[in-house]
Parts: structure tokens; sequence; C-alpha cells
């Protein structure tokens, strides 16, 4: 299946407060709008965004909710070049972003900040994509195996060798289409050794992958046993929704 990362969605309170952060110390920009009688959605990404790249859908709902964050979704990250974590860093403190976990406190590796609605963005070093551009989605899982073998089986997707990172007490290990770019979006899945259950909450939605037939798409998911969540004929054949072992939404949409 020939499904490459295509957007994650998380819900924001504050629509215009939240795109005019994104403009303004990630550098993005609008890729497209959709309004709708109850709900807007944004999407956003740098200007320069790679063919295979992803891009990140604000959605705010008309009715003024709020939302809990829950811990089974962990984080986005975008990329800077090697060389800038600290002046990148620096740069977003200078502009009033929220000092949340700085280089030093990382060892250098990365950094985290907040958006306005408490999201978590990790920014890590990469020599490859656009200068802010997403580079990994995170979510907390329940079994490492399961998790892997799902993203596998359904969706043909192979794990990051490069990237697998595995400590005393916890397992990242990434997963991206087999022969995809390096600028394409990845998913980290988080592994905490020993009893470890998590809430969803509601303040993140989900990941997307996009295909260029989405009934085949469909039809080869449920061939593989996937999860009916939204079938496309429930979504105007738009688009569709399955969820992994977890109970994590993933979309399905047309290129």
């Amino acid at each position: 299946m020939d499904a490459v990362l295509d957007h994650t969605m998380m819900r924001v309170e504050d629509l215009e407060t939240s795109v005019e952060w994104y403009t303004d110390h990630l550098d993005y920009e609008e890729k497209g709008r959709m309004e709708a009688d109850s709900f807007t959605n944004v999407f956003l990404g740098p200007e320069d965004l790679h063919e295979q790249g992803a891009v990140l859908e604000l959605t705010y709902n008309h009715d003024d909710r709020t939302y809990e964050m829950g811990d089974a979704w962990g984080h986005v990250a975008v990329r800077v070049p090697e060389d800038e974590l600290q002046s990148s860093y620096e740069q977003l403190m200078d502009e009033g972003v929220e000092d949340y976990r700085d280089p030093e406190s990382c060892d250098y590796n990365y950094a985290f900040i907040e958006d306005p609605d408490g999201h978590e963005i990790e920014i890590v070093k990469r020599d490859y994509g656009a200068k802010w551009s997403l580079d990994h989605t995170m979510m907390r899982v329940e079994s490492a195996d399961r998790e892997i073998g799902f993203w596998t089986r359904k969706f043909e997707y192979g794990t990051q060798p490069d990237h697998k990172w595995e400590a005393d007490s916890f397992a990242n290990y990434f997963v991206a289409p087999r022969g995809s770019a390096k600028e394409a979006m990845s998913v980290e899945l988080t592994y905490n050794y020993g009893d470890n259950t998590y809430e969803m909450g509601d303040a993140w939605g989900h990941v997307a992958v996009r295909v260029d037939d989405l009934h085949d798409a469909w039809e080869t998911l449920m061939t593989r046993e996937a999860e009916d969540y939204r079938d496309p004929e429930s979504c105007d054949d738009q688009y569709a929704f399955t969820k992994d072992p977890d109970g994590h939404e993933i979309e399905i949409v047309r290129r």
C-alpha cells in the first residue's frame, strides 16, 4: 500500500491565535482551509514543503469547547539544521515562546516548546527537510510488538533502524513507508516498560495517510482486518478512518 503520512490533526480553542502562533514562530503558511457549519480546519506547513512532507491540521470547533490533553499522544517534532538547535531555541525564547525544555536539559540533542493550547513540540536536529517541517508524531503504546506489527501488516510500513532508541525504562521505534523520502513524516511509537495504560484525551485528533485510491486502500485494510471505524461511504467517499490497537485514530485520505 502506497500510503505516505499526510498530516497530524490537533484541536485548538482559539483558531486565529494558534494560526498566528505557527505562522509567526515556525514560519508556516496556510496550505488550505475548510469551513463547515460547526468547525473549521486549517492546514499549515513551511513554504518549501517536500512533496512527501506532512502538514499540520488545526481543528477549531465553533461551540467553544475545551479539551483534555491525555497522555496517549506525546508530541509532534519539527526539524532544524544540525548546527541550529541552540540558536533556533534562543530565537523562539526572544519571541516570547514558553521555555519548556531547553537544549541543555536535553543534552543538546533536542528541545521542547509548547503551543498556545499546550501541545508539545519537539525540536530535532536533521540534515534534511525544510526548517520547522514535521519530522514525526509521537504516540504512546501499550505493546511495542503489537503496534509495530499493526503498521507493518496494515500499511506496509517499516521501522527506521537509525532512529530506534532503546533505554532502561522505555523504547522508541519510528515507522514510515518503506522507500519514502527522508523528508516524509514518521510515527514514533513510545513503549514504556512495565504496566502502562494511557488516557486518549481529545486535544489530539489523528494522523492521516494519503493514498491514490481511497476505496482500494480501504478494501485492503479490511482484508487485513483493520478496524472498520468510519468507512468511505459514511464520509461522503472523501476519506475514511480506522484505529490502531491502542485506539489512535488514523485517517485515510485521497491524494
